[in-house]
């Protein structure tokens, strides 16, 4: 029996179609391939964002900004010293890009003004770090990318 060019074609068609279709399917029910959203509520934070641009001028508005670093000890968060840390409240969010389960917040509750996330609660890696704070009843919103190091 001979295979016309149709033929061909066609089971060509036919072949490719069953190959990517194995590939979709294996990669949907394996659980070593990862498919989670970025961020869980993603419509949610959008609908907010300018409220979050308008805190990040404020942020920026700051003659003394907040300043993030890595140390020895972990990561550190300098608040502007100008500021009585007493009346610093708000959220740290440590976003792991790689990895939705690294991912923590602490609550901002000062003893001076700085705050330390010990290194215990770190891997190395890529980090991105928001810190959504509020100083007499002015919201403040300071994002930074942090490269960690153990």
């Amino acid at each position: 029996m001979k295979i016309n060019w149709g033929t061909g074609i066609v089971i060509a068609f036919a072949l490719f179609m069953s190959f990517i279709l194995f590939f979709v399917f294996n990669v949907q029910s394996n659980s070593k391939y990862d498919n989670e959203l970025v961020v869980e509520e993603y419509y949610k934070k959008e609908i907010v964002a300018q409220q979050d641009l308008d805190r990040e001028q404020n942020a920026y508005d700051l003659s003394t900004k907040v300043i993030i670093k890595t140390t020895a000890e972990g990561i550190s968060i300098d608040f502007p010293a100008d500021f009585e840390y007493e009346n610093i409240k708000g959220i740290v969010s440590l976003y792991r890009p790689s990895n939705q389960k690294l991912d923590f917040e602490i609550p901002i509750s000062l003893s001076s003004s700085h705050l330390l996330i010990p290194k215990s609660n770190l891997v190395g890696g890529r980090w991105d770090i928001t810190i959504d704070w509020n100083y007499k009843d002015k919201k403040y919103l300071s994002k930074e990318l942090v490269y960690f190091h153990q």
